[in-house]
């Protein structure tokens, strides 16, 4: 799915650079062309004006020629040696009463040129004799029309490259963008494969999460309806069983309804001014007694009156996230330690647990949906791998950082950083 993709991507992105490419090739062809047709219409009617004087006398300006080279005549079948212009002047009924030219031509050649320009019906045109190009322009005079002709080979063979050179530097620059392109192609969507994967795994787990809870609670159902004549009392364990999934499950469906509300809500949150170290200090206060019961120490320094911008109960549900994530992995008679201070235009909090560690591969995966390090010891402590990508989550929302260091079994401390604000 995602090759055809990247080739609908590549194959787009060819065809758009290709069509601009060819205008702007086209462009420059056609202005080039319309240059040289000028120039060559603006020489040909100065020709012609000036052998249409009357003292236009081509025998006059005819240079001495070169005897000692054989002429066209005696030569068969070469071809004639002729000037860059030339002009002949015509009666009415076509036949040539004169010529105007300074090299020698012979009356073959004069006599297909002006054939060829006159079958055109047109007061100018172009044609070609001999492998060479000419243009010519038709004057009528009184005799007939006085025909001009000028050789063009030269424009037309720079016209003629000028194609060969736009097709060759087209085809060396599309193979350039193809391959550039593909690249592009392939990191376009990159994204959207690990998003789509990254979706895929996250409704693969959430089913895996929600068929544990599902088969028990259906399990523990026909137990009950085995006994239906036992009293409540007695089946009491079973219910209780059932209640205990069903709130699992509630637990996992709220998580998810929040991580869903703040990836796709286009409301804003509402920020306000917060005393950060007050939050971090109500938290510590309820799960102080949760901490003893662990028999866990812990030491925690708390900087007074540090000030940020956000929504003061999602931060404090965050530091309940890393709080709870550390009590849950500290090792037994292990400690945990909470210090807040602030460092530059940053409040840093940092939760440190000692225990065995997060070994270095999954540090960049710990904040993932459903991720867990030991998904066997997380099922039997109630995680389902949500809470911390439910912290990144909203940390990102107060444009701020959380990450994690850990030193293998030793301790894993977790990083959060808010900008601070005045008081």
């Amino acid at each position: 799915m995602f090759k055809k993709l990247r080739n609908r991507v590549l194959l787009l992105n060819m065809i758009t650079i290709s069509i601009m490419m060819l205008i702007a090739f086209t462009s420059i062809y056609l202005i080039t062309y319309k240059n040289v047709h000028s120039e060559i219409n603006n020489e040909l009617h100065k020709i012609s004006e000036f052998n249409r004087k009357p003292n236009a006398n081509p025998d006059l300006k005819r240079p001495s020629l070169d005897f000692s080279k054989p002429s066209p005549v005696d030569i068969p079948n070469s071809k004639p040696e002729r000037s860059v212009s030339f002009s002949v002047t015509t009666d009415k009924e076509g036949n040539i009463l004169s010529k105007s030219s300074i090299f020698e031509i012979d009356s073959e050649f004069l006599e297909s040129a002006k054939k060829d320009a006159l079958s055109q019906n047109r007061e100018s045109g172009t044609l070609k004799l001999d492998g060479n190009h000419w243009a010519f322009i038709v004057f009528p005079s009184f005799e007939g029309n006085n025909i001009t002709f000028l050789d063009i080979t030269s424009q037309n063979d720079i016209l003629t490259n000028l194609i060969y050179t736009f097709l060759i530097v087209l085809l060396v620059m599309l193979i350039f963008i193809f391959f550039i392109s593909r690249s592009f192609a392939n990191s376009s969507i990159k994204p959207v494969k690990e998003a789509f994967d990254k979706q895929k795994q996250f409704i693969a787990d959430a089913s895996h999460e929600l068929k544990t809870p599902l088969a028990v609670i259906n399990t523990n159902v026909d137990v009950l309806l085995s006994n239906t004549e036992d009293t409540i009392k007695n089946q009491s364990k079973w219910l209780h069983y059932i209640k205990s999934e069903s709130e699992r499950m509630s637990k996992l469906t709220n998580d998810l309804l929040f991580l869903s509300q703040i990836d796709h809500s286009e409301t804003k949150m509402i920020f306000t001014k917060f005393n950060m170290s007050e939050a971090v200090e109500d938290i510590i206060l309820t799960m102080e007694a949760v901490i003893f019961e662990h028999n866990i120490s812990l030491n925690y320094h708390i900087e007074p009156n540090l000030f940020t911008r956000g929504n003061s109960e999602q931060i404090k549900q965050v530091v309940m996230i890393l709080l709870d994530n550390a009590l849950k992995y500290t090792i037994t008679k292990g400690s945990v330690e909470i210090l807040l201070k602030k460092r530059h235009n940053d409040i840093v909090l940092t939760v440190t647990n000692t225990g065995d560690g997060i070994p270095e591969e999954h540090l960049d995966k710990i904040f993932d949906r459903f991720y867990r390090t030991d998904k066997s010891r997380a099922r039997k402590l109630g995680g389902y791998g949500l809470g911390l990508a439910i912290a990144k989550t909203i940390i990102n929302q107060h444009e701020g950082k959380i990450y994690v260091k850990s030193i293998i079994n030793q301790n894993t401390t977790f990083y959060l950083e808010l900008p601070v604000i005045s008081e």
